[in-house]
């Protein structure tokens, strides 16, 4: 990866970590779905007027919005309304990094090498021991929600399949796939929120809408899908899966600095351990086939 694509993954990365605090503003005055709604709604338009569809068929379109958009977050925000705490969701939902590699060598065919085996393996470590941390601070994770969340990161890495598919074999622009998808699940995120919140409450949370939930939904349209799923998708194309997954285990770490910035949380011991192993697992998988070349080079002189 050069450090162009290494720099704009890391916009996308900080973006989608910090999108968790983000939310968790957003949901004080706005109910979780009807947040997904307004999402989307705000993803499409006005942008659609301007960009135009993207030449691949319509099933293409509707299967990437709703396994990346309406599937992920729809089970995201369910487990949520469950129970499931936040900090455990979001590290759960990294869980897409293998279902995603996984997929990618069923049905692209894709061939990993060791060194990114490892490095998933050691960052994985990681992400054990950032969430066994925090679920000693929860104290309970509830199971049902806990399956919610593993389905939004099955769904995450579906999305991520079809969105590689759809640029590489029709050259289609990877922000008017985020726009035109962008359609697909405005409607059953409003529905979702008026079996579960009702009319009144969707009323009131619009007319009483505040400036802080304004930048809530800017900052979820503009930042996280448009620019943050455009420059995913663009990543994707270019790049193996086993390359480009594997940086979103950083979202999480991301996610908890900023908790510490902003909310004021702690980070435990464990948790600083967490990040520095998966920040090696990282260094693995990106830097590791020079690593290894040398030290055969090594053993050979």
């Amino acid at each position: 990866m050069t450090i162009k694509d290494f720099l704009l993954a890391c916009i996308v990365i900080l973006a989608w970590g910090v999108n968790f605090v983000v939310i968790k503003f957003g949901v004080q005055d706005i109910p979780p779905f009807l947040l997904g709604c307004l999402r989307f709604v705000f993803v499409v338009f006005p942008a659609i007027f301007f960009i135009k569809r993207p030449p691949v068929p319509l099933r293409l379109i509707l299967g990437y919005g709703l396994a990346i958009s309406f599937g992920q977050f729809s089970l995201l925000f369910f487990a949520m309304h469950l129970g499931m705490p936040t900090g455990i969701a979001s590290l759960a939902l990294q869980a897409q990094v293998f279902f995603t590699l996984l997929l990618g060598v069923l049905f692209l065919k894709e061939n990993m090498k060791i060194q990114h085996i490892i490095g998933m393996l050691v960052a994985s470590v990681g992400l054990v021991i950032l969430a066994v941390s925090k679920a000693g601070m929860n104290s309970h994770v509830p199971l049902i929600p806990f399956l919610f969340i593993l389905a939004a990161a099955l769904s995450w890495a579906i999305g991520n399949i079809c969105n590689k598919v759809i640029l590489k074999h029709a050259n289609v622009n990877a922000l008017s796939l985020v726009v035109w998808a962008g359609l697909v699940p405005i409607i059953p995120f409003f529905l979702c929120s008026v079996w579960l919140d009702g009319m009144d409450k969707i009323s009131n949370s619009l007319i009483h809408i505040q400036a802080k939930d304004i930048f809530v939904v800017f900052y979820l349209s503009i930042v996280c899908s448009l620019i943050g799923y455009g420059l995913w998708g663009y990543l994707l194309n270019k790049y193996e899966t086993w390359r480009v997954a594997p940086l979103t285990l950083l979202i999480p770490v991301v996610g908890l600095i900023t908790g510490f910035l902003v909310l004021g949380e702690r980070l435990s011991y464990a948790q600083y351990i967490g990040v520095f192993v998966i920040g090696v697992g990282l260094c693995i998988n990106m830097f590791g086939q020079r690593l290894f070349a040398r030290f055969r080079r090594k053993q050979t002189s």
